[in-house]
């Protein structure tokens, strides 16, 4: 859990020893994984979430964020070391991203309450090259999840050393929904052609869900492959719109809905996430959800 620091306007090349002007800040919750426990709690799902939190203002900040989402955080752990934080730099359809990890490297087994997660009816986890103190459990984890009765799913995110295999091969057996971008379904494929590594993985996990952006979004599950076109919104800010479909797809599969149901609210719950800055500051607004829902949900 972090909070992000958005700041607009900025040169995508930067001199150094230079004071350069942002247009825009703005300050609001981090980290793939808190934005989906916000927005899908926000959509009426029944959420809790587990993560390590400082004893700073960050942190309070991102607790309270998800309190007011109606999240429950009675498993948070708290910690000596200091919250996480990211600092977004938009350049149009690029972004430079640069994050202090702070707690989310500790988190271990040890810090997670098993028979918690366990009475649920859904395991997700996001980021997981991260997990730098959980890694090498991460299989185990998954894997008692399954036996558990839980469904799974899964956002690798970024790998921030460019590995992509390694434990993340022993995680793919229980994972029920994989959810990637582009490119991060080719890198984990090992694949350069984009469908290709869709049916790569696809032979691997029952679903497929990707984030295309622009072009929408793309699913598959074995032999069925379905495509939904982007809604027809001018965005403000994309941070956050992929965990946002996230949380719309994965809100419509607990309730029992076909893939392209699930594949058209993803693509809601990501378009909603960009009216506004940051990747919950538009869920927080409930007339505005009510309102983007009845004419797109």
């Amino acid at each position: 859990m972090n909070l992000d620091i958005i700041l607009g306007g900025l040169p995508l090349e930067m001199e150094p020893e230079r004071e350069l002007m942002a247009d825009g800040c703005s300050m609001t919750l981090g980290s793939s994984s808190a934005i989906l426990a916000h927005n899908i709690a926000v959509l009426g799902a029944k959420t809790g979430f587990i993560t390590r939190v400082g004893p700073d203002i960050l942190g309070q900040s991102a607790m309270q964020r998800l309190r007011e989402a109606g999240v429950d955080l009675t498993r948070v752990s708290q910690s000596p070391t200091a919250t996480g934080l990211t600092v977004i730099l938009p350049h149009g359809s690029y972004r430079h991203i640069l994050t202090y990890p702070g707690t989310m490297f500790e988190m271990s087994l040890r810090h997670l309450d098993l028979e918690y997660l366990a009475d649920a009816r859904h395991f997700h986890m996001s980021s997981l090259f991260l997990h730098r103190g959980l890694l090498c459990d991460i299989p185990d984890l998954f894997r008692r999840m399954k036996d558990a009765g839980l469904s799974t799913s899964l956002d690798t995110n970024d790998d921030p050393e460019d590995q992509w295999g390694g434990i993340l091969d022993y995680v793919l057996p229980y994972v029920d929904v994989l959810l990637p971008n582009e490119r991060e379904a080719c890198k984990i494929a090992g694949l350069g052609d984009f469908h290709e590594a869709v049916a790569s993985l696809a032979r691997r996990v029952p679903v497929v869900a990707v984030k295309r952006g622009s072009r929408g979004a793309l699913a598959r599950s074995g032999d069925e492959q379905i495509v939904v076109p982007p809604l027809p919104i001018e965005p403000v800010d994309t941070v956050g719109a992929g965990d946002s479909f996230n949380a719309g797809f994965l809100f419509a599969r607990l309730r029992g809905k076909d893939l392209r149901s699930c594949l058209q609210s993803g693509n809601v719950a990501g378009a909603l996430s960009t009216l506004r800055a940051g990747g919950t500051e538009a869920f927080r607004e409930r007339q505005l959800v009510r309102e983007f829902l009845q004419s797109y949900g």
